[in-house]
Protein backbone atom coordinates (compact mmCIF):
# COMPACT_ATOMS: atom_id res chain seq x y z
CA UNK A 1 0.00 0.00 0.00
CA UNK A 2 2.77 2.41 0.94
CA UNK A 3 4.65 2.03 -2.39
CA UNK A 4 1.38 2.70 -4.21
CA UNK A 5 0.78 5.90 -2.23
CA UNK A 6 4.39 7.00 -2.82
CA UNK A 7 4.16 6.43 -6.57
CA UNK A 8 0.83 8.24 -6.69
CA UNK A 9 2.37 11.23 -4.90
CA UNK A 10 5.31 11.38 -7.29
CA UNK A 11 2.97 11.21 -10.26
CA UNK A 12 0.89 14.07 -8.88
CA UNK A 13 4.03 16.14 -8.26
CA UNK A 14 5.20 15.60 -11.82
CA UNK A 15 1.96 17.11 -13.12
CA UNK A 16 2.83 20.36 -11.34
CA UNK A 17 6.12 20.71 -13.20
CA UNK A 18 5.87 22.25 -16.70
CA UNK A 19 6.92 19.87 -19.45
CA UNK A 20 9.25 22.48 -20.94
CA UNK A 21 11.14 23.07 -17.66
CA UNK A 22 14.56 21.48 -17.58
CA UNK A 23 16.70 22.32 -14.55
CA UNK A 24 20.47 22.45 -14.95
CA UNK A 25 22.62 21.98 -11.88
CA UNK A 26 26.41 22.20 -11.95
CA UNK A 27 29.18 22.17 -9.37
CA UNK A 28 32.62 23.64 -10.07
CA UNK A 29 35.65 24.63 -8.06
CA UNK A 30 39.07 26.18 -8.07
CA UNK A 31 42.18 26.28 -5.91
CA UNK A 32 45.08 28.72 -5.80
CA UNK A 33 48.22 27.80 -3.84
CA UNK A 34 50.75 30.64 -3.57
CA UNK A 35 54.13 30.77 -1.87
CA UNK A 36 55.65 34.21 -1.32
CA UNK A 37 58.96 35.76 -0.28
CA UNK A 38 58.35 39.30 1.00
CA UNK A 39 61.25 41.68 1.46
CA UNK A 40 59.38 44.93 0.94
CA UNK A 41 56.06 43.79 -0.51
CA UNK A 42 53.16 46.31 -0.10
CA UNK A 43 55.29 48.40 2.28
CA UNK A 44 59.01 49.24 2.26
CA UNK A 45 60.99 47.11 4.69
CA UNK A 46 63.33 48.81 7.15
CA UNK A 47 66.85 47.97 8.26
CA UNK A 48 66.82 45.32 10.95
CA UNK A 49 63.59 43.73 9.78
CA UNK A 50 63.66 40.17 8.47
CA UNK A 51 61.90 39.17 5.24
CA UNK A 52 58.70 37.10 5.46
CA UNK A 53 57.88 33.83 3.74
CA UNK A 54 54.75 31.69 3.73
CA UNK A 55 52.38 29.49 1.70
CA UNK A 56 48.67 30.31 1.48
CA UNK A 57 45.72 29.05 -0.51
CA UNK A 58 42.21 29.75 -1.66
CA UNK A 59 39.91 26.78 -2.17
CA UNK A 60 36.53 27.65 -3.65
CA UNK A 61 33.43 25.54 -4.34
CA UNK A 62 30.98 27.03 -6.86
CA UNK A 63 27.48 25.74 -7.49
CA UNK A 64 24.90 26.95 -10.01
CA UNK A 65 21.27 26.12 -10.72
CA UNK A 66 19.32 27.18 -13.82
CA UNK A 67 15.63 26.72 -14.44
CA UNK A 68 13.82 28.55 -17.25
CA UNK A 69 14.12 32.26 -16.47
CA UNK A 70 15.90 31.86 -13.14
CA UNK A 71 19.60 31.43 -12.36
CA UNK A 72 21.01 30.81 -8.87
CA UNK A 73 24.72 30.82 -7.99
CA UNK A 74 26.68 30.36 -4.78
CA UNK A 75 30.42 30.34 -4.05
CA UNK A 76 32.01 29.33 -0.73
CA UNK A 77 35.74 29.65 -0.13
CA UNK A 78 38.42 28.72 2.38
CA UNK A 79 41.32 31.19 2.59
CA UNK A 80 44.17 30.36 4.96
CA UNK A 81 47.91 30.43 5.48
CA UNK A 82 49.41 26.99 5.80
CA UNK A 83 50.13 26.19 9.44
CA UNK A 84 48.03 29.02 10.89
CA UNK A 85 45.68 26.54 12.59
CA UNK A 86 46.24 23.45 14.65
CA UNK A 87 46.32 20.15 12.80
CA UNK A 88 43.59 18.91 15.15
CA UNK A 89 41.43 22.04 15.21
CA UNK A 90 37.66 21.60 15.48
CA UNK A 91 36.63 24.78 13.70
CA UNK A 92 38.05 28.08 12.50
CA UNK A 93 37.00 31.35 10.88
CA UNK A 94 38.61 30.90 7.46
CA UNK A 95 35.53 29.60 5.63
CA UNK A 96 33.41 32.37 4.11
CA UNK A 97 30.76 33.15 1.53
CA UNK A 98 32.13 34.87 -1.57
CA UNK A 99 29.02 35.04 -3.75
CA UNK A 100 25.33 34.17 -3.38
CA UNK A 101 22.96 35.64 -5.93
CA UNK A 102 19.87 34.97 -7.93
CA UNK A 103 19.29 36.27 -11.45
CA UNK A 104 15.79 36.64 -12.86
CA UNK A 105 14.79 37.24 -16.47
CA UNK A 106 12.48 40.25 -16.78
CA UNK A 107 11.67 39.76 -20.43
CA UNK A 108 13.62 40.07 -23.64
CA UNK A 109 17.13 41.47 -22.97
CA UNK A 110 16.33 42.37 -19.33
CA UNK A 111 17.64 40.66 -16.18
CA UNK A 112 17.84 41.44 -12.47
CA UNK A 113 20.72 40.08 -10.37
CA UNK A 114 20.26 40.25 -6.58
CA UNK A 115 22.59 39.27 -3.76
CA UNK A 116 26.29 39.09 -2.99
CA UNK A 117 28.14 39.36 -6.30
CA UNK A 118 31.31 40.53 -7.99
CA UNK A 119 31.34 43.89 -9.77
CA UNK A 120 33.99 43.25 -12.39
CA UNK A 121 34.07 45.77 -15.23
CA UNK A 122 36.35 47.03 -17.98
CA UNK A 123 40.05 46.67 -17.08
CA UNK A 124 39.14 46.30 -13.36
CA UNK A 125 40.80 49.64 -12.51
CA UNK A 126 37.85 51.16 -10.67
CA UNK A 127 35.52 48.17 -10.18
CA UNK A 128 37.19 44.75 -10.01
CA UNK A 129 36.80 41.43 -8.24
CA UNK A 130 40.30 41.66 -6.70
CA UNK A 131 41.05 38.15 -7.93
CA UNK A 132 44.77 38.47 -7.11
CA UNK A 133 44.00 38.69 -3.39
CA UNK A 134 43.08 35.24 -2.13
CA UNK A 135 39.95 36.55 -0.39
CA UNK A 136 38.84 38.50 -3.50
CA UNK A 137 36.03 41.11 -3.36
CA UNK A 138 32.24 40.99 -3.72
CA UNK A 139 29.40 43.45 -3.07
CA UNK A 140 25.92 43.09 -1.57
CA UNK A 141 24.12 44.61 -4.54
CA UNK A 142 20.98 44.72 -6.66
CA UNK A 143 21.79 45.01 -10.37
CA UNK A 144 19.49 45.43 -13.37
CA UNK A 145 20.94 44.57 -16.78
CA UNK A 146 19.76 45.39 -20.28
CA UNK A 147 21.92 43.75 -22.96
CA UNK A 148 21.26 43.70 -26.69
CA UNK A 149 23.98 42.74 -29.16
CA UNK A 150 27.05 44.87 -28.32
CA UNK A 151 25.15 47.37 -26.17
CA UNK A 152 25.02 46.83 -22.39
CA UNK A 153 23.34 48.98 -19.77
CA UNK A 154 23.76 48.04 -16.10
CA UNK A 155 22.40 49.99 -13.15
CA UNK A 156 21.70 49.26 -9.50
CA UNK A 157 22.76 49.89 -5.95
CA UNK A 158 23.52 48.59 -2.50
CA UNK A 159 22.57 49.57 1.05
CA UNK A 160 24.75 48.27 3.90
CA UNK A 161 24.11 47.92 7.63
CA UNK A 162 25.92 46.25 10.55
CA UNK A 163 22.98 43.95 11.22
CA UNK A 164 19.22 43.67 11.63
CA UNK A 165 18.71 46.42 14.22
CA UNK A 166 15.60 47.48 16.04
CA UNK A 167 16.59 51.14 15.84
CA UNK A 168 19.32 53.37 14.46
CA UNK A 169 21.24 53.35 11.19
CA UNK A 170 24.86 53.95 12.26
CA UNK A 171 27.15 51.91 9.99
CA UNK A 172 30.50 50.97 11.55
CA UNK A 173 32.17 48.54 9.11
CA UNK A 174 35.47 50.25 8.13
CA UNK A 175 36.51 51.10 4.55
CA UNK A 176 33.09 50.38 3.07
CA UNK A 177 30.26 52.49 1.72
CA UNK A 178 26.93 52.66 3.51
CA UNK A 179 25.13 53.07 0.21
CA UNK A 180 26.17 53.12 -3.43
CA UNK A 181 24.57 53.49 -6.86
CA UNK A 182 25.99 52.43 -10.23
CA UNK A 183 25.16 53.22 -13.85
CA UNK A 184 27.32 51.77 -16.61
CA UNK A 185 26.87 51.86 -20.39
CA UNK A 186 28.92 49.94 -22.95
CA UNK A 187 28.82 49.99 -26.74
CA UNK A 188 30.80 50.15 -29.97
CA UNK A 189 31.08 53.22 -32.19
CA UNK A 190 32.60 52.23 -35.52
CA UNK A 191 35.91 50.61 -34.61
CA UNK A 192 36.01 52.14 -31.14
CA UNK A 193 34.98 50.21 -28.01
CA UNK A 194 33.89 52.49 -25.20
CA UNK A 195 32.08 52.52 -21.89
CA UNK A 196 30.70 55.16 -19.52
CA UNK A 197 30.35 54.81 -15.76
CA UNK A 198 28.82 56.79 -12.91
CA UNK A 199 29.33 55.72 -9.30
CA UNK A 200 27.85 57.46 -6.27
CA UNK A 201 28.77 56.30 -2.78
CA UNK A 202 27.85 57.45 0.70
CA UNK A 203 30.29 57.05 3.60
CA UNK A 204 29.17 57.04 7.21
CA UNK A 205 30.75 59.57 9.61
CA UNK A 206 30.16 60.03 13.32
CA UNK A 207 31.37 62.08 16.28
CA UNK A 208 31.74 60.57 19.75
CA UNK A 209 32.13 62.23 23.12
CA UNK A 210 34.71 61.26 25.76
CA UNK A 211 32.48 58.39 26.91
CA UNK A 212 32.31 56.87 23.44
CA UNK A 213 28.69 57.90 22.87
CA UNK A 214 27.80 59.08 19.36
CA UNK A 215 26.69 62.71 19.49
CA UNK A 216 26.40 63.41 15.77
CA UNK A 217 26.43 61.37 12.57
CA UNK A 218 25.61 61.48 8.90
CA UNK A 219 26.54 60.33 5.42
CA UNK A 220 28.80 62.16 2.99
CA UNK A 221 28.68 61.39 -0.73
CA UNK A 222 31.47 61.17 -3.27
CA UNK A 223 30.81 60.73 -6.99
CA UNK A 224 32.97 59.26 -9.75
CA UNK A 225 32.29 59.71 -13.46
CA UNK A 226 34.47 57.86 -15.92
CA UNK A 227 35.24 56.61 -19.38
CA UNK A 228 36.70 53.26 -18.25
CA UNK A 229 37.15 51.88 -21.75
CA UNK A 230 38.27 53.72 -24.88
CA UNK A 231 39.98 51.35 -27.29
CA UNK A 232 40.57 50.90 -30.99
CA UNK A 233 42.74 48.61 -33.10
CA UNK A 234 44.56 49.59 -36.28
CA UNK A 235 46.19 46.56 -37.90
CA UNK A 236 48.68 45.27 -35.26
CA UNK A 237 48.47 48.41 -33.13
CA UNK A 238 46.04 48.88 -30.24
CA UNK A 239 45.37 52.32 -28.77
CA UNK A 240 43.58 52.46 -25.43
CA UNK A 241 42.96 54.70 -22.46
CA UNK A 242 40.63 55.61 -19.62
CA UNK A 243 39.66 58.67 -17.60
CA UNK A 244 37.86 59.19 -14.28
CA UNK A 245 36.81 62.38 -12.52
CA UNK A 246 35.95 62.39 -8.82
CA UNK A 247 33.97 65.04 -6.94
CA UNK A 248 31.65 65.50 -3.96
CA UNK A 249 32.90 65.17 -0.35
CA UNK A 250 35.27 62.81 1.41
CA UNK A 251 34.40 61.28 4.78
CA UNK A 252 35.92 64.26 6.64
CA UNK A 253 33.67 66.71 4.79
CA UNK A 254 36.39 68.12 2.57
CA UNK A 255 35.49 68.90 -1.04
CA UNK A 256 36.90 66.42 -3.57
CA UNK A 257 38.39 67.39 -6.92
CA UNK A 258 40.48 64.52 -8.31
CA UNK A 259 41.10 62.52 -11.48
CA UNK A 260 42.75 59.41 -12.90
CA UNK A 261 43.87 59.26 -16.53
CA UNK A 262 45.83 56.76 -18.59
CA UNK A 263 46.79 56.11 -22.19
CA UNK A 264 48.84 53.41 -23.86
CA UNK A 265 49.90 52.06 -27.22
CA UNK A 266 50.42 48.34 -27.73
CA UNK A 267 52.17 46.86 -30.76
CA UNK A 268 52.12 43.21 -31.87
CA UNK A 269 55.70 42.77 -33.09
CA UNK A 270 55.55 39.05 -33.86
CA UNK A 271 52.76 36.58 -34.60
CA UNK A 272 53.64 33.13 -35.95
CA UNK A 273 51.43 30.22 -36.95
CA UNK A 274 53.16 28.00 -34.37
CA UNK A 275 51.73 30.20 -31.59
CA UNK A 276 54.72 32.46 -30.94
CA UNK A 277 53.77 36.06 -30.22
CA UNK A 278 55.60 39.15 -29.03
CA UNK A 279 53.76 42.26 -27.86
CA UNK A 280 55.25 45.52 -26.54
CA UNK A 281 53.32 48.23 -24.71
CA UNK A 282 54.20 51.81 -23.77
CA UNK A 283 51.92 53.84 -21.53
CA UNK A 284 51.44 56.32 -18.73
CA UNK A 285 48.98 56.71 -15.88
CA UNK A 286 48.39 59.87 -13.83
CA UNK A 287 46.58 59.72 -10.48
CA UNK A 288 46.02 63.12 -8.90
CA UNK A 289 47.24 63.83 -5.37
CA UNK A 290 47.21 66.47 -2.64
CA UNK A 291 49.99 68.81 -1.55
CA UNK A 292 51.21 67.48 1.85
CA UNK A 293 51.37 71.04 3.25
CA UNK A 294 47.61 71.32 2.88
CA UNK A 295 45.03 72.41 0.30
CA UNK A 296 41.47 73.65 0.45
CA UNK A 297 40.33 70.52 -1.44
CA UNK A 298 41.11 66.83 -1.40
CA UNK A 299 42.75 66.27 -4.78
CA UNK A 300 43.73 62.64 -4.13
CA UNK A 301 41.87 60.21 -6.35
CA UNK A 302 40.49 57.17 -4.49
CA UNK A 303 40.88 53.70 -6.02
CA UNK A 304 39.02 51.68 -3.40
CA UNK A 305 37.20 49.03 -5.44
CA UNK A 306 39.56 48.10 -8.25
CA UNK A 307 41.99 45.23 -8.71
CA UNK A 308 44.90 47.56 -8.05
CA UNK A 309 47.58 44.85 -8.08
CA UNK A 310 47.33 44.92 -11.87
CA UNK A 311 48.65 48.50 -12.03
CA UNK A 312 51.66 50.52 -10.81
CA UNK A 313 54.01 47.60 -10.27
CA UNK A 314 53.37 44.16 -8.84
CA UNK A 315 55.20 44.83 -5.57
CA UNK A 316 52.05 46.78 -4.61
CA UNK A 317 53.39 49.94 -2.97
CA UNK A 318 50.69 52.10 -4.52
CA UNK A 319 46.92 51.98 -3.85
CA UNK A 320 46.80 48.33 -2.69
CA UNK A 321 45.29 47.66 0.78
CA UNK A 322 44.61 51.41 1.12
CA UNK A 323 48.29 52.33 0.80
CA UNK A 324 48.99 55.70 -0.83
CA UNK A 325 45.39 56.87 -0.25
CA UNK A 326 45.08 60.65 0.27
CA UNK A 327 48.71 61.04 -0.78
CA UNK A 328 50.70 63.12 -3.26
CA UNK A 329 49.35 60.99 -6.10
CA UNK A 330 51.34 59.22 -8.78
CA UNK A 331 52.69 59.41 -12.31
CA UNK A 332 53.59 56.01 -13.70
CA UNK A 333 55.48 55.73 -16.99
CA UNK A 334 55.65 52.06 -17.95
CA UNK A 335 56.98 49.71 -20.64
CA UNK A 336 55.76 46.11 -20.97
CA UNK A 337 57.08 43.27 -23.11
CA UNK A 338 55.34 39.88 -23.33
CA UNK A 339 56.70 36.97 -25.34
CA UNK A 340 54.59 33.85 -25.89
CA UNK A 341 56.66 30.81 -26.87
CA UNK A 342 53.38 28.97 -27.43
CA UNK A 343 49.75 29.40 -26.34
CA UNK A 344 50.74 27.54 -23.14
CA UNK A 345 53.95 29.32 -22.05
CA UNK A 346 54.91 33.00 -21.83
CA UNK A 347 57.27 35.40 -20.08
CA UNK A 348 56.69 39.09 -19.38
CA UNK A 349 58.81 42.03 -18.25
CA UNK A 350 57.34 45.29 -16.88
CA UNK A 351 59.39 48.41 -16.12
CA UNK A 352 57.97 51.41 -14.22
CA UNK A 353 59.29 54.89 -13.55
CA UNK A 354 57.35 56.56 -10.71
CA UNK A 355 57.02 60.20 -9.73
CA UNK A 356 54.69 62.20 -7.50
CA UNK A 357 51.79 64.19 -8.98
CA UNK A 358 51.69 66.88 -6.26
CA UNK A 359 54.59 68.78 -4.76
CA UNK A 360 56.69 66.76 -2.29
CA UNK A 361 57.28 69.46 0.31
CA UNK A 362 58.05 67.93 3.69
CA UNK A 363 58.30 69.57 7.13
CA UNK A 364 61.72 69.44 8.86
CA UNK A 365 63.16 70.75 12.14
CA UNK A 366 64.40 73.86 10.35
CA UNK A 367 61.25 74.52 8.35
CA UNK A 368 60.26 72.78 5.14
CA UNK A 369 62.22 70.85 2.57
CA UNK A 370 61.22 70.58 -1.07
CA UNK A 371 62.11 67.30 -2.72
CA UNK A 372 62.09 66.36 -6.37
CA UNK A 373 59.14 64.25 -7.49
CA UNK A 374 61.11 61.12 -8.37
CA UNK A 375 59.72 58.16 -6.40
CA UNK A 376 61.98 55.50 -7.85
CA UNK A 377 61.53 52.65 -10.32
CA UNK A 378 60.41 49.03 -10.41
CA UNK A 379 61.21 46.02 -12.55
CA UNK A 380 58.83 43.03 -12.70
CA UNK A 381 59.47 39.60 -14.22
CA UNK A 382 56.53 37.18 -14.63
CA UNK A 383 56.01 33.82 -16.33
CA UNK A 384 53.04 31.54 -16.92
CA UNK A 385 52.86 27.89 -17.98
CA UNK A 386 49.72 25.85 -18.66
CA UNK A 387 50.64 22.28 -17.70
CA UNK A 388 47.22 20.93 -18.64
CA UNK A 389 43.76 22.42 -19.09
CA UNK A 390 43.10 22.37 -15.34
CA UNK A 391 46.58 23.17 -13.99
CA UNK A 392 48.77 26.24 -14.49
CA UNK A 393 51.97 27.49 -12.86
CA UNK A 394 52.67 31.19 -12.48
CA UNK A 395 55.55 32.99 -10.83
CA UNK A 396 57.26 36.32 -10.62
CA UNK A 397 59.98 38.52 -9.16
CA UNK A 398 59.82 42.27 -8.47
CA UNK A 399 62.65 44.66 -7.57
CA UNK A 400 62.07 48.24 -6.40
CA UNK A 401 64.79 50.86 -6.81
CA UNK A 402 64.44 53.53 -4.11
CA UNK A 403 64.87 57.26 -4.61
CA UNK A 404 65.79 59.85 -1.96
CA UNK A 405 62.28 61.29 -2.13
CA UNK A 406 60.66 57.91 -1.49
CA UNK A 407 62.98 57.40 1.48
CA UNK A 408 61.90 60.77 2.85
CA UNK A 409 58.20 59.99 2.46
CA UNK A 410 58.50 56.67 4.32
CA UNK A 411 59.09 56.30 8.04
CA UNK A 412 62.19 54.47 9.22
CA UNK A 413 65.61 53.65 7.81
CA UNK A 414 64.80 51.63 4.68
CA UNK A 415 66.84 48.74 3.38
CA UNK A 416 68.57 49.31 0.07
CA UNK A 417 67.13 46.05 -1.34
CA UNK A 418 63.35 45.95 -1.71
CA UNK A 419 62.08 42.87 -3.53
CA UNK A 420 59.36 40.22 -3.69
CA UNK A 421 58.95 36.84 -5.34
CA UNK A 422 56.15 34.28 -5.63
CA UNK A 423 55.33 30.91 -7.14
CA UNK A 424 51.72 29.86 -7.61
CA UNK A 425 49.75 26.83 -8.77
CA UNK A 426 46.37 27.65 -10.31
CA UNK A 427 43.80 24.83 -10.41
CA UNK A 428 40.82 25.95 -12.50
CA UNK A 429 39.26 23.05 -14.45
CA UNK A 430 36.62 25.00 -16.38
CA UNK A 431 37.69 28.66 -16.20
CA UNK A 432 39.23 30.44 -19.17
CA UNK A 433 41.32 32.54 -16.76
CA UNK A 434 44.36 30.29 -16.27
CA UNK A 435 46.47 33.12 -14.77
CA UNK A 436 45.68 36.01 -12.41
CA UNK A 437 47.14 39.38 -11.47
CA UNK A 438 48.95 40.12 -14.75
CA UNK A 439 48.10 42.63 -17.47
CA UNK A 440 48.95 41.65 -21.02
Amino acid sequence: MKPFILNLGLAALSLLIPLNSFAQFNVDGQMLIRSEFRNGYNKPISEGQDPAGFIAHRARIQAGYKLDQFNFYMSVQDVRTWGSTSQANISDSFLSLHEAWGEISLGENWKAKLGRQELNYDNFRFLGNLDWALQARSHDFALVKYEKEKMKLHFGGGFNQDGQKLNGNLYTIPNQYRSAQLIRYENVLGKVDYSLLFWNEGRQWSIKNSNGVVTDQGVRFRQTFGIPTLRTKINNTTLSGYYYSQFGEDITGKKVSAFNASGQISQLLLSQEDGRKWRATLGMEIISGTDPMGEDKNRSFSLQYGTNHLFNGYIDWFFVSNTWENSVGLKDLFVRSRYEFSPRFWIQTDAHSFSAYAETILPTESGISEKNKNLGAELDFTFGWILQDAVSIQGGYSQYFLSDTMRSLQAGNLQSKQNWAYLMIVLRPTSKAKFIGVLQ
